[in-house]
């Protein structure tokens, strides 16, 4: 036998008694944003599966049979919670999946919205509050029981998240207990990172122009974490309509506060900010990334991309 024969026998002799490489643990998260927390805190031992992909909108969304499909095959699904996803239960039970399902906004503050007659009555006068927008208006099958769901705009609450998807994959995953706290430690070090950079670019700004118009009342959270007035004709859902008293009334705010810009999400329709733009002089400022990344070629394709690309935009035209 030939030195060469001998080795490759030898080589095919090992890696038949070599234990097998372990699969990756199947998961789903249903959108974009919390599918990069997924895979900060699980690394190479998860693969992930997202549901609502880049610049994909979630309060629209209608599951297709390929997403039925990630879902069956996967072990563990992660979803936002606080009625973000109102499709969701039904599409785990048309998929059969034995999927264990975590809800990763699981701790948070949750942010009750206040009706409109509560709002009025604010005046928009406690301007490091969140203000609510939602005025009561049907979400059409997307209706979040009074509750805001975008509780990730808040970096406290993105640590919320991600101590829960690491609790989530110990459990799926106990061999992996190491890797996972490694990098749940690791990335919520980031996260005070960016907490500090968000906290340190708004403190540039006067209190007084710490007052932002958004076409998507996504940023709730955000208003309280960071002392920001944030005012939406929209309400929570991008499917909600905003009525005509709600716009004149916040052109009517614009020109007597002398706002300087309008922002829209890149979820949301441009037309509605356009034309409170048009009516009060304000310019069209950056667009925000609300309820979805970017692709991975644009500016927001992680979250804390997001984060600081929003701050940028935000503190920008606020005299930041």
């Amino acid at each position: 036998m030939s030195l060469r024969a001998f080795l490759a026998g030898a080589v095919a002799g090992l890696l038949a008694i070599a234990p097998a490489a372990a699969e990756p643990l199947k998961t789903v998260a249903t959108f974009s944003i919390l599918g990069d927390l997924v895979r900060e805190v699980g690394g190479d031992r998860v693969a992930v599966e997202t549901l609502v992909g880049p610049g994909g909108d979630a309060h629209v969304f209608s599951p297709a049979p390929a997403d039925a499909r990630k879902v069956a095959e996967a072990k563990v699904l992660f979803e936002n919670g606080l009625g973000f996803e109102g499709w969701i239960s039904r599409l785990v039970a048309a998929s059969g999946s034995s999927a264990t399902v975590v809800v990763a906004s699981k701790g948070v503050a949750a942010r009750a919205l206040e009706d409109e007659e509560d709002e009025h009555d604010h005046g928009h006068k406690d301007h490091g509050k969140a203000k609510d927008h939602d005025h009561g208006h049907a979400h059409k099958g997307h209706d979040h029981g009074g509750i805001d769901p975008h509780a990730w705009q808040s970096v406290a609450n993105a640590k919320v998240y991600v101590a829960n998807i690491r609790d989530a994959l110990i459990a799926a995953d106990p061999d992996g207990r190491a890797a996972y706290e490694a990098n749940a430690a690791a990335y919520e070090a980031k996260l005070d990172g960016l907490e500090t950079e968000i906290r340190d670019g708004w403190a540039a700004v006067p209190a007084e122009r710490r007052r932002v118009i958004t076409s998507h009342d996504a940023f709730g959270y955000y208003a309280a974490a960071y002392g920001v007035e944030m005012i939406a004709p929209q309400g929570v859902s991008t499917e909600t309509e905003a009525s005509a008293k709600d716009v004149a009334r916040i052109i009517r705010q614009i020109k007597a506060e002398k706002i300087p810009a309008v922002f829209v999400e890149t979820i949301s329709d441009a037309r509605l900010a356009q034309r409170i733009a048009k009516e009060t002089g304000a310019r069209v400022g950056g667009a925000l990334y609300s309820d979805s990344l970017s692709p991975a070629n644009g500016p927001a394709a992680t979250y804390l991309d997001m984060m600081r690309w929003n701050l940028r935009q935000l503190t920008a035209t606020s005299g930041g």
